[in-house]
């Protein structure tokens, strides 16, 4: 049945016969040769141990087959994030309109739909959904559930049926409004990465915006993964008696927001704990009301998955005011340094520096400094003296933006960008938020964004997709009877006349790290305009939305440049063995699987974004 027939669906989802299900012949027995979580495993070290493609063959690499959602959207555009999830030989995917779909992994054929929307007619998306999550009951093989959190619900759905499954929560669906322990419970709420489970726990993130107005606050919740009911929560704002709460000003914790994981959670399934990282508190570039360091914004968190308590911390900004979120999932990954082996976190983030840490301990693996800061002139507002750094790895991109760094594609770009640099303060990364303008680089697009990183465990490297990004933010005291003191009257990416970054290029790269020296292994200029190239400009590489992934075949694949190409990289020199040209870019993490014996790699294309034409499709490659 084609998608545009299942889209008029009711609200229940579609009904599939079991035996369309092809997990009963795909010859995939390993979990590891699968896709079954977001970040490949519970970890998030987006690795794969196929090599079926590998360094020699990839440029062999043909289109298996495509699935079109039916389902974008130009005018709002909409977008698609999502990694697929690929269980059995069924791979689970959210389409544009945040539909949620079940298709043979081997053919993409629709086995069924869900439709969060009951059949309406959205004139919108709902937003985005990064993946959905799969749980089976470790008492019951039976029971297998897919879960979607699409806004403020968490809808619990039977893998085989597609259907609600009605002993969940309210008829399958969680209200994520409600068990928050928020004094606003009538703010708004969205969970835009998946769901995780530790065991029977389903742990949820998500939370308010950052904006100056009324924003909810992102605890982080154990739910039982059967009924739903909540078993704990940890306050990323902490409350009276608990930690952190005397780094939170007067009674700032009581109407703060923000402070959510928005870009996913990872999990350690042999220590029993959840690892996650934060956003900024709201409002995210004044922070006079909300005095202190400020836990657990910008952090990473370390929590026991049966109870919520905290095991350790660390935060990466202080009393952040540039919209300096955490934006992935921590990486749990396994390295080598120093002559011994350990469990390690890496962080990225949007300023472009890397942080690990071992996981046992949270200490810093290569050393953390706290350097001095610019102090702000906005009255009332105190930041932090300092703010910390890594020693190493490098930072993934440039932390100053000088006179010398404005870009020199064109006289008339140049003149440009020096007009509005003259006229603003300088771009020094931690340079304050001003009533005159500030350039904010690295920008609050990265930097390194939800995309993350990914990990080659046998050649002890990851690789990660990083830009240059520029803005500018105009701070001014908010009208009277705002409800709160300042507001932006300017938030802008900042670009030449021609739509191009201001900084000099390169923009985008894909990099290396060598974990056992904490440098650079290699570092490639990722994609480029075919404009500038006709007009003799050597490759500039270019932003990136999406993630990349690694493969025991020596290969690290990424999509999400502008120029709409998804590209396999040699993990061991950086160059690439293959390009394929996509309709629209794939702003999402592609992932990577076995069924029946034959290894494929699959990629949202769903563009979008104010970036480039919407998309629908699921591409899917192999040999």
């Amino acid at each position: 049945m084609p998608p545009h027939q299942l889209n008029r669906r009711n609200f229940l989802g579609t009904t599939a016969a079991a035996s369309l299900l092809p997990g009963a012949r795909a010859a995939t027995t390993d979990p590891a040769r699968e896709w079954r979580h977001y970040g490949g495993d519970a970890g998030a070290g987006r690795y794969s141990p196929l090599d079926q493609i590998n360094r020699r063959n990839v440029k062999n690499l043909k289109v298996a087959w495509v699935h079109s959602t039916e389902d974008a959207m130009q005018r709002p555009a909409t977008t698609i994030e999502c990694t697929p999830i690929v269980i059995d030989g069924v791979m689970y995917i959210t389409t544009a309109m945040l539909r949620v779909r079940a298709l043979d992994a081997a053919t993409g054929k629709v086995l069924w739909e869900f439709d969060p929307a009951g059949g309406s007619r959205r004139r919108s998306s709902a937003g985005v959904n990064r993946a959905a999550a799969y749980w089976q009951d470790p008492g019951n093989a039976k029971d297998k559930r897919i879960f979607v959190p699409i806004r403020d619900q968490v809808y619990c759905i039977n893998a085989t049926t597609g259907k609600l499954v009605p002993g969940f929560a309210n008829e399958g669906a969680l209200d994520l409004k409600k068990d928050l322990d928020a004094d606003r419970p009538e703010l708004s709420f969205r969970h835009t990465s998946p769901v995780v489970f530790y065991k029977d726990i389903l742990i949820t993130g998500g939370g308010g915006g950052d904006a100056p107005d009324p924003q909810a606050p992102g605890h982080i919740r154990g739910y039982d993964a059967r009924t739903g009911k909540r078993k704990w929560i940890f306050h990323t704002i902490p409350k009276p008696g608990e930690f952190g709460h005397d780094t939170w000003g007067g009674n700032s914790w009581k109407t703060a927001g923000g402070t959510n994981n928005w870009g996913g959670i990872s999990v350690d399934e042999k220590r029993g704990w959840v690892v996650l990282s934060t956003g900024s508190p709201a409002f995210d570039y004044y922070g006079g009301d909300r005095k202190g360091h400020n836990l657990f914004g910008n952090s990473v968190i370390v929590l026991d998955a049966n109870t919520g308590k905290r095991i350790w911390h660390y935060q990466l900004v202080h009393h952040d005011v540039w919209d300096y979120d955490l934006p992935c999932q921590p990486a749990l990954i396994a390295m080598k340094h120093g002559g011994r082996s350990f469990d390690a976190v890496a962080q990225m983030t949007k300023m472009g520096l890397v942080f690990i840490f071992d996981r046992q301990t949270g200490k810093p693996v290569y050393g953390v400094e706290e350097r001095p800061i610019p102090a702000s002139d906005v009255p009332g507002e105190e930041l932090s003296k300092t703010q910390p750094f890594p020693l190493k790895p490098p930072p993934l991109n440039r932390l100053n933006f000088d006179a010398s760094q404005i870009t020199d594609i064109g006289k008339e770009s140049q003149a440009a960008i020096a007009k509005t640099f003259a006229e603003s303060r300088g771009g020094r990364i931690y340079t304050p938020p001003s009533k005159e303008g500030t350039i904010v680089h690295p920008g609050f697009r990265g930097g390194v964004l939800w995309g993350g990183c990914c990990h080659d465990p046998k050649l002890n490297r990851i690789f990660v997709s990083s830009s240059e990004t520029t803005n500018r933010i105009i701070l001014e005291k908010a009208e009277e009877g705002a409800g709160y003191p300042y507001r932006l009257t300017q938030r802008i990416r900042l670009f030449d006349p021609e739509g191009y970054p201001a900084i000099k290029p390169p923009w985008g790269y894909m990099t290396a790290i060598d974990l056992d020296k904490g440098d650079f292994a290699w570092r490639t200029v990722n994609g480029e305009y075919p404009e500038l190239k006709k007009r003799g400009i050597p490759k500039t590489g270019t932003h990136a939305d999406g993630g990349a992934i690694a493969t025991a075949g020596e290969l690290v694949f990424m999509a999400g440049t502008m120029d709409g190409m998804m590209r396999a990289f040699d993990s061991r020199s950086g160059e690439i063995l293959w390009e394929h040209q996509l309709e629209a870019p794939g702003f999402a993490t592609p992932c990577t699987y076995e069924v029946n014996g034959k290894q494929y790699v699959t990629i949202a294309a769903g563009g979008g974004k104010g970036f480039a034409k919407a998309g629908d499709q699921f591409v899917t490659f192999s040999l």
